[in-house]
């Protein structure tokens, strides 16, 4: 299953917001300068891996760090060392979006059920205007949490166009931004403050994201991660339980692998 890293927008994004990308036999490598240091290479989720095109931008861009967050496990013949923790979701929530919309719902846990119909009356909208997205999110969690600048958000409209929907509920409680890559609906970012979490606002929110995917062709709806015991991260636990509630299908990854050159500058 392609992932979204790997497709053309992402890489639009990527590229809008500092980022170098090279592209060889559809697969994106990402490359980020550093002053003085050089430069890290991330390739993450490839469904394939070329160790030549690796070596050769690391001489190119003068790589002192590759970063591999690959599908299957690599093996150390290739000089990459696992880490303990991971750059993206090291597991994840799939849902199948090939059923009917009821029996998507049906398949839904009771709490998920009830706190979905408990907000049938709330008012989730498509946000257009990103600065103001910005400022309800920035408002929601104040400096606990980090909130991408708007230039970053711009950007992923930018690269994604209609595959983006940007929801926010009436109050400003709760809002989420969904994406689509390769006929897969993904619960990109999400924020509810303790109100919106007291009324389960964020329920209804993904039901909406869900059923966008939907209409819009997609096959599945990845949750972008939930609680992985191999990399355990406690923080994680809350939300998890929340995304399970939807059902769906556990998928693991065999986490981050990386690789120190001395390639000189």
């Amino acid at each position: 299953m392609p992932d979204i890293r790997q497709t053309p927008a992402y890489a639009q994004y990527l590229t809008k917001i500092g980022w170098t990308v090279e592209t060889n036999k559809d697969v994106n490598y990402f490359i980020k300068k550093l002053p003085l240091l050089g430069s890290v290479l991330k390739i993450q989720r490839p469904e394939k891996l070329d160790f030549k095109f690796i070596k050769s931008l690391g001489k190119k861009y003068h790589v002192f760090q590759t970063i591999i967050e690959p599908h299957k496990k690599l093996f150390s013949q290739h000089g990459f060392k696992q880490i303990k923790s991971t750059y993206l979701p090291s597991k994840t929530l799939i849902l199948d979006l090939t059923k009917s919309e009821k029996e998507i719902f049906n398949n839904f846990q009771k709490d998920a059920k009830s706190a979905i119909n408990k907000n049938k009356k709330t008012k989730v909208t498509e946000i257009k205007n990103l600065k103001a997205f910005r400022i309800s999110w920035k408002k929601t969690v104040t400096n606990k949490r980090y909130v991408p600048p708007l230039t970053h958000l711009q950007a992923l409209k930018e690269s994604f166009k209609k595959k983006s929907l940007f929801l926010l509920d009436s109050d400003n409680s709760a809002g989420a931004i969904f994406l689509i890559g390769d006929k897969t609906g993904y619960y990109w970012q999400a924020f509810t403050n303790k109100d919106g979490r007291k009324k389960q606002k964020q329920y209804k929110i993904v039901w909406e994201g869900i059923a966008w995917a939907k209409k819009n062709k997609c096959k599945r709806f990845d949750f972008e991660g939930i609680y992985d015991e191999r990399f355990p991260n406690k923080s994680w636990k809350g939300f998890s339980h929340f995304k399970k509630s939807f059902s769906g299908e556990e998928i693991s990854y065999p986490g981050c692998f990386v690789k120190y050159n001395l390639f000189k500058l």
